[in-house]
């Protein structure tokens, strides 16, 4: 063993003396070669191919200038002969279906740090060589910024959200640029001549294309392909050319791609290209438009396949659309058409006899479009028509603006800023700090959600309410009633004032002083003559009157109520009070507080007709509650069921009885937390509702008689013991009917019918938030309300942390027992009425 330790020691020893010697030949050589500046011997290690590649020095000047990515905001470039061209501001979210872009969005981060976005979009109609140059192009881009982000495709039609919030609207348009490998014919543009008109909206008629055709009172529109002039006559307002000036912005920006060159001429003071486009200048231009001109009304027709045969039935779009304002009966109403009229599944031919259009759906059968075409032409040459009508055929969102000026309201806004250079539009000035990250917002979608951060609306005391029913009640002068019969408004007594039933229709003719309010110098000449007149005379001078009409509709009631009034007693009252009338129409519960403020909270709602009540022999339950208000006091007929009773509120029961001599016995139960003055007020409800022929008895919550009142309700049931969600509940409509999407508080006095069918409605009970779908709701309206639940629970769970409430989705018709209890007695929903 110890020779064996001697040995192993020996072979260590020997071991310690080699590594010493090789460190040290290391260190000698390390110091050599720092000293002579030659290769480490370290340095010689074996590397992979790739790393031995030396990446050659790229210049990207070609494609993009230096500033690029270093100013917050959003710059556009499309694909044109394999290199991306920069396109301008006012043609963002503006992408040809043959075309591909790349899309760079700058933003500064918290830190102050520049940070990117690369997008490149794909058009469905883009050849090959516009695909791969997107992409290659876009991989430039990013190294030319050395930025660390990806670059994402995006394709035309499912586009990603991330895309999308980045511009305001995304619009696609036919045709695009000339591919690198393919040539494209240049457009072939149809010289065309208009005469403007319209004070509010300008109006184009087609004229011949002569010179004759021109009058000193009009402003004329000349299209010359990639010259648009517009000629004011002499006698001619400012106002019309600068309209007229609008227009052919709006002709280059959508249909010339901003390529056109729009000139303005003044008469007397034309150049030689403008004759020559309109077949050389006349000795004289002569007033011919007769003063009395009216253009045909446009006429809408729709193509439709029959079995067998094609069809072509007008639409009349007076009665097609609602419009706010009534036109009068005996008078034409100026009303244009409206672009909701037309349906993305069809095909429709406008004839505006100087011109026939034919207007495609993008979802439009293929035989109808081939029909629609043809029927066109043979539409054209049925009449008699000008010489210079054409048809012109439109596929929907590429429409010409002609066609979209016979419409109301389509694409009437254009910003246009004629104060822009070169300098402004490639550098933004004054923004710093906050003020440039507030900048990125704008290509953010707009949404309006201000609604939900506002506090809830308090309830309006009793005795504030009280004294606006008083004021309201001391201006009325009279009140007369009356209510639909068979087809005549009857006169309705007194004592039924306040009653009123669900399958009828109502008219109140209210007549209110009001007083007088003189200009000075008036007053002080009226003083004086009313000291002379006497105190008489001078009350007369003070006041004056005004008539309102109230007419109330029943949530089972039919539109004919409404028409009747229209064309009978709405003259009478006209001719009665001329110009001292006001029409104010009303559905059940969702009255105006002024007329409600007339019946002094005594206002009952009944099932059934005025004539013929629902089921007059059977028991019938009433439900007394007040929302938000005093004024908003009902008291409606709900199903006779003990299971809609609650706690928190006054109801009263008629249990009727078959024998002659007594015809029932009325109840008001008064809940255990009920509000004392609403008990008091059901009281008196109860002896205004039934007369001495009925026994009359307040019982409260557990004193329930079991032989009359359980009987009469149909049995005992379980039922809520608590109004909580009283002092919680919100409804709020989310739509985006205005353009964007926005949020919009329904008042506290809201009722079954508010919930919107083409809308989604929010409701907050203070444990839940439903978000209420209807059938007719369009994809993105659900997207965005989720988003827009999701942060008003976020925003609740910050105010109000005692109540966390929870998201539940609700489908039309599919309501539960917490949704349908926050509304005063729920039904089945009325259906649309004819």
């Amino acid at each position: 063993m110890r020779l064996r330790r001697r040995k192993d020691s020996t072979q260590e020893d020997q071991a310690k003396q080699v590594l010493k010697g090789m460190s040290d030949v290391t260190q000698d050589k390390n110091k050599k070669l720092q000293e002579t500046g030659e290769v480490k011997h370290t340095d010689l290690k074996t590397r992979r191919w790739d790393q031995g590649l030396e990446k050659p020095p790229l210049d990207y000047s070609e494609f993009y200038t230096e500033d690029i990515g270093q100013i917050p905001g959003l710059m556009v470039w499309h694909i044109e002969n394999f290199i991306p061209t920069q396109i301008d501001e006012t043609f963002h979210g503006k992408f040809y279906e043959a075309d591909c872009y790349i899309v760079l969005k700058t933003a500064l981060d918290e830190n102050g740090a520049l940070s990117w976005q690369i997008f490149y979009w794909i058009g469905q109609e883009a050849t090959m060589d516009k695909k791969a140059c997107a992409a290659i192009h876009a991989v430039n881009l990013r190294n030319f910024l050395g930025a660390q982000c990806r670059t994402i495709r995006e394709e035309m039609g499912d586009e990603s959200e991330e895309f999308s919030v980045v511009f305001d609207n995304i619009s696609y348009i036919e045709g695009g640029t000339a591919s690198g490998f393919y040539t494209v014919e240049e457009t072939q543009y149809i010289t065309r001549l208009f005469r403007c008109y319209g004070k509010k909206n300008i109006k184009l008629e087609p004229v011949p294309l002569k010179a004759l055709s021109l009058d000193p009172r009009f402003v004329f529109l000349l299209d010359h392909g990639l010259e648009i002039y517009t000629w004011r006559g002499s006698q001619a307002t400012l106002s019309a050319s600068t309209k007229a000036r609008l227009f052919a912005e709006k002709i280059n920006k959508n249909e010339r791609k901003g390529n056109a060159e729009i000139i303005q001429l003044m008469q007397n003071q034309e150049m030689p290209e403008f004759w020559e486009a309109v077949g050389g200048q006349p000795e004289e231009i002569k007033c011919h438009v007769p003063d009395n001109f009216k253009p045909v009304r446009p006429k809408l027709y729709k193509v439709g396949l029959g079995l067998g045969y094609l069809e072509l039935p007008q639409i009349n779009y007076k009665l097609s659309v609602e419009h706010k304002v009534k036109p009068k009966i005996d008078l034409v109403p100026e009303l244009r058409l409206v672009q909701s009229l037309l349906d993305t599944r069809a095909v429709y031919i406008l004839d505006c006899w100087s011109d026939v259009f034919i207007w495609v759906g993008r979802k439009s059968p293929r035989l109808v479009r081939a029909a629609a075409l043809k029927l066109g032409q043979e539409l054209c040459s049925m009449l008699h028509r000008p010489k210079h009508a054409i048809v012109i055929r439109n596929l929907e969102g590429t429409e010409c603006q002609v066609f979209k000026s016979k419409f109301r309201n389509w694409d009437d806004v254009l910003k246009v800023d004629y104060t822009r250079n070169a300098e402004t539009v490639l550098k933004k000035e004054g923004l710093m700090g906050k003020v440039k990250k507030d900048s990125e917002k704008k290509d953010q979608i707009k949404a309006d959600l201000t609604a939900l951060f506002l506090p809830r609306q308090p309830p309006m005391p009793l005795s504030e309410a009280e004294q606006l029913m008083e004021e309201w009640n001391e201006d009325l002068d009279g009140m007369e009633g009356f209510v639909l019969e068979g087809k005549k408004f009857a006169r309705l007594p007194e004592e039924d004032f306040g009653h009123f039933y669900t399958q009828d229709c109502y008219v109140f003719l209210c007549r209110y002083w009001v007083p007088v309010e003189y200009e000075d110098d008036q007053k002080d000449k009226d003083k004086e003559k009313m000291e002379e007149d006497g105190d008489e005379e001078e009350k007369q001078q003070e006041e004056d009157f005004q008539c309102v009409v109230y007419f109330w509709q029943g949530r089972e009631a039919s539109n004919m109520g409404w028409l009747t009034f229209t064309f009978s007693l709405q003259k009478k009252f006209e001719s009665l009070f001329p110009g001292k009338l006001e029409v104010v129409r009303m559905t059940q519960q969702q009255e105006n507080l002024k007329f409600l403020s007339h019946f002094k909270r005594k206002f009952i709602i009944h099932k059934g007709k005025k004539k013929n009540p629902e089921n007059g022999l059977q028991p019938s339950l009433y439900h007394i509650r007040t929302n938000g208000s005093a004024l908003c006091s009902r008291c409606i007929q709900i199903s006779t069921d003990a299971s809609m009773l609650n706690s928190e509120f006054c109801y009263i029961l008629k249990v009727p009885f078959e024998s002659i001599d007594n015809q029932g016995i009325v109840y008001t139960w008064v809940g255990r937390a009920a509000d004392p003055d609403e008990a008091k007020l059901a009281e008196e409800i109860m002896n205004n509702m039934f007369d001495e022929t009925y026994s009359k008895q307040v019982i409260n919550e557990g004193e329930e008689p079991e032989n009359f009142f359980w009987v009469g309700i149909g049995g005992e049931k379980q039922y809520d013991e608590d109004a909580e969600y009283m002092k919680h509940s919100r409804l709020f409509r989310c739509s985006n009917e205005k353009g964007y999407f926005s949020v919009s508080e329904k008042c506290s006095d809201f009722c079954q019918d508010d919930l919107a069918d083409d809308d989604i409605m929010l409701l907050d009970n203070g444990k839940e938030v439903y978000m209420w779908v209807g059938t007719q709701t369009s994809q993105v309206e659900i997207k965005l309300s989720l988003k827009t639940c999701q942060v008003y629970i976020q925003h609740m769970r910050a105010k109000d942390s005692e109540h966390l409430r929870k998201l539940r989705l609700v489908r039309k018709g599919n309501e539960p027992h917490n949704f349908t209890r926050c509304f005063h007695a729920w039904g089945a929903f009325r259906k649309p009425l004819a």
